[in-house]
This record gives C-alpha cells, sequence and structure tokens, in this order.
C-alpha cells in the first residue's frame, strides 16, 4: 500500500514519526540515544528552522510534534534521520540501515487534534509500562519543559502547561484515554493530515477539544499563530545558553552532517 501523498505547510504543525528497522531497538542505552537525539534536534533547529513542540524518544521508535516556518519538512528530516542514523551506526556496529522506512509526517490543521497528538505522544511510555506518570519519563521534553531535568532542545513555548494551571494539564496527561480512541487517534496519524478514524458505532468523527482543557494554545491555530511563536523559541532556550553556545563552537556541528 502507498504512503499517503505529503503536505507541505508552513503554518501548521505535523506529528512525525519513524521505528528502527524490523521494529529492532536502536540498540544503544537510553541515555546515549537522548543525547544524541537532542544534539540533531538542536541542529535541525538552528539549521533548518524547526520549531519543535515536543518530542518523545522510545526505544524503537520516537514522536516529534513540530512545524515548519520554511515549508521543508522534507529537508529537515533527511538530515536529522541521516545524521542520527549515521551516528547510531558507527556506535552500535550496525552495518544495515537504521531506520524502517519513509518517516510519517501527519499536518495537524484543527485545535482539537492536536490536543488529542498532544496528549498521545506524551502517554507513550506509559502505555507501555515503563513508568506511572508522564512527567516520571526522562526521554521525552517533557520534565525539561517543567524544569526537572536539563534539555538543550530549542523548545516553542509550552501553552498547555503554564497559560492554564500545570496541575489539571499533567492531571489530563495522566488519565488514560479509552483503548479504541487511542487505536483511533493511531491510525488518523498514519494520514496525510491528521483525522482520527470513524467511530464505527456512532458512524461518524466526534473527535473536538470542547471536553479538553482550555488554553492559549487555540491561539496557534489563528491566522500565523505558529510562525508567530518562532521568536519565543530563543528566549526560551536561554537558560541552557552556555551550553547550546558549547555546540555550535569549533567542529562539533557542521550543517547537514556531524564530525565522526
Amino acid at each position: 500500500m502507498p504512503r499517503p501523498k505529503r503536505i507541505y505547510s508552513d503554518v501548521f504543525p505535523y506529528h512525525v514519526s519513524t521505528r528502527c528497522i524490523n521494529r529492532e531497538w536502536f540498540g544503544l542505552p537510553r541515555p546515549v540515544l537522548w543525547n544524541l537525539f537532542e544534539d540533531y534536534l538542536y541542529g535541525a533547529h538552528h539549521f533548518y528552522g524547526l520549531l519543535i513542540h515536543a518530542f518523545m524518544l522510545m526505544d524503537n521508535h520516537f514522536h516529534l510534534l513540530s512545524s515548519t516556518p520554511g515549508a521543508n519538512i522534507d529537508e529537515v528530516m533527511r538530515y536529522f534521520l541521516t545524521e542520527t542514523s549515521r551516528e547510531i551506526s558507527r556506535m552500535t556496529g550496525r552495518i544495515n540501515q537504521t531506520y524502517g522506512g519513509p518517516y510519517r509526517a501527519s499536518l495537524i490543521n484543527n485545535m482539537g487534534y492536536y490536543h488529542h497528538a498532544y496528549k498521545y505522544l506524551y502517554r507513550n511510555p506509559v502505555k507501555a509500562g515503563i513508568c506511572p506518570r508522564v512527567e516520571d519519563y526522562p526521554y521525552s521534553t517533557l520534565r525539561g519543559v517543567l524544569g526537572l531535568q536539563k534539555c538543550i532542545i530549542p523548545m516553542v513555548p509550552d501553552f498547555y502547561l503554564f497559560d492554564t494551571s500545570t496541575e489539571q494539564t499533567l492531571a489530563w496527561l495522566n488519565t488514560a484515554n479509552p483503548q479504541e480512541t487511542d487505536e483511533r487517534i493511531r491510525k488518523g496519524l498514519h494520514r496525510s493530515a491528521f483525522a482520527p478514524s470513524i467511530d464505527r458505532h456512532r458512524r461518524k468523527n466526534d473527535f473536538n477539544a470542547s471536553a479538553l482543557p482550555k488554553s492559549a494554545a487555540h491561539l496557534l491555530f489563528d491566522g500565523d499563530g505558529f510562525g508567530e511563536v518562532a521568536g519565543l523559541v530563543d528566549v526560551v532556550a536561554e537558560g541552557v545558553g552556555d551550553v547550546v553556545g558549547q555546540k555550535l563552537q569549533g567542529d562539533h556541528f557542521q550543517q547537514g552532517q556531524r564530525e565522526p
């Protein structure tokens, strides 16, 4: 079955995911793998303008919520996947390719859908039985955004956590969806434009944001909202300015490649 045709946008965000070949593990300890992905997400932002809303690293795949003001998602992901694959192969001695195929990118052009994609992403380790609460998992951007650990990934401001009650948002994230709801979301994220599958009982798509926490995040979908937050990313990253500066000095990074 052919993959859906890519939709390019300079405004709306994508849910991006891919997994290791044959569903194998990446073959590196999680802390080492996390540092590697941090480095190249940092590079993707500064070299290609990627705006990062949320990132989740699992043992054999990752999820990324991001937007591309340059409408260059293919260019961004070519850099990111090529360089992370090269580093993983070098560090593990892997001969075959790292990733199992092209990445999936599902455009999210509806605030209600963004709610579901955001929650789906952060609940991955809880659903996998790795940790009891979303904020306990150290290999996602959530702990960095909450200030629980250092994170050098330049993040778009998280309106869910800080424009309403942080406790309320965490309680929402830690409340499991019905299994059928998660399955509908999973299938919807395989489409070019995210649209959860039709409820087989009601025969309609009843996904909306009405029952979800309201916040200033809805502003992102008004006019050029996603473009307007681009200037805030570096302000958020100021807290790790020393680390960021070190990563761009010397030979650690070059555009599109990294020194072995």
